[in-house]
């Protein structure tokens, strides 16, 4: 995959290149912005772990077989 860098701005929502390229319309591209940081924090929703992982024995689960019409 062959990539060009662009410079630009933003401008009413919408990036200006600083160059006059005439890119064709739905293509594919990439906006990399140096130096910026959100205002909004990052959520991070953790997996539950055991306190005490030699205890996962204690969490293994059985399989019963049932009647298939459940004596109907």
């Amino acid at each position: 995959m062959q990539v060009t860098a662009f410079e630009g701005v933003i401008e009413n929502g919408q990036i200006r290149l600083n160059t006059n390229v005439d890119l064709p319309e739905k293509m594919k591209v990439y906006v990399i912005i140096p130096g910026y940081e959100s205002d909004k924090k990052t959520i991070h929703i953790y997996s539950p772990r055991l306190a005490h992982p030699e205890q996962a024995a204690d969490f293994t689960k059985e399989v019963v077989e049932g009647l298939t019409n459940a004596g109907i």
